[in-house]
């Protein structure tokens, strides 16, 4: 019995050691999750404004400019203070507002996947079966889906409840002792 509460203690010191590497996993996925988002709305303000503002086939909020630079500016910043580590605390409170209405204005009328399963709905297997004849039919299929199988895009809320998972971890437990966080507070405390 002493002998596995020695083993017992070892591993949980061995994984107290490495606490910190999924807290660097978490900021550096949730950073490139953000980074293409974020170019995306700078490289074209102008239609992401249109989008963020009309209500025909946009999002139809309200103050749309102001919204899209918040959104752009937001996620910017978050990527690179998410890869250092800097104001992570600060920085996923922003992102998760970023997120809850990401949630509310694209996603949550779709379900949970971000990506259609055939196997749950007949329609979607159908549809793919469909689109995958006429690829084949009138395209080069073996070159369209070199990179990867032909999906229907639910655009559910997997993703975005998955990132709001991880940022409410990053605003309540920090970014680990891998960040500048940690070793600006380790100066700051002494």
């Amino acid at each position: 019995m002493e002998r596995i509460k020695e083993t017992i203690k070892m591993l949980n010191g061995m994984a107290n050691q490495l606490r910190d590497l999924p807290l660097l996993g978490i900021r550096l996925i949730l950073a490139l999750g953000f980074y293409y988002p974020a170019m995306e709305k700078w490289n074209n303000m102008e239609s992401t404004i249109m989008w963020f503002g009309n209500e025909d086939w946009g999002l139809g909020l309200p103050f749309p400019e102001i919204q899209a630079y918040l959104a752009a500016t937001t996620e910017f910043l978050g990527v690179w203070m998410l890869i250092f580590g800097i104001g992570t605390r600060f920085i996923s409170i922003p992102l998760f507002f970023t997120m809850v209405m990401a949630y509310l204005t694209v996603h949550s009328g779709h379900g949970w996947y971000s990506i259609g399963q055939s196997a749950l709905n007949p329609e979607i297997a159908e549809r793919i079966g469909i689109a995958k004849n006429i690829l084949k039919e009138h395209g080069d299929y073996s070159w369209l889906t070199a990179q990867g199988s032909f999906v229907i895009l639910q655009n559910g809320v997997e993703t975005v409840v998955t990132y709001m998972a991880m940022l409410l971890t990053l605003a309540t437990v920090g970014p680990g002792r891998i960040s500048a966080d940690f070793f600006i507070g380790k100066k700051l405390l002494k």
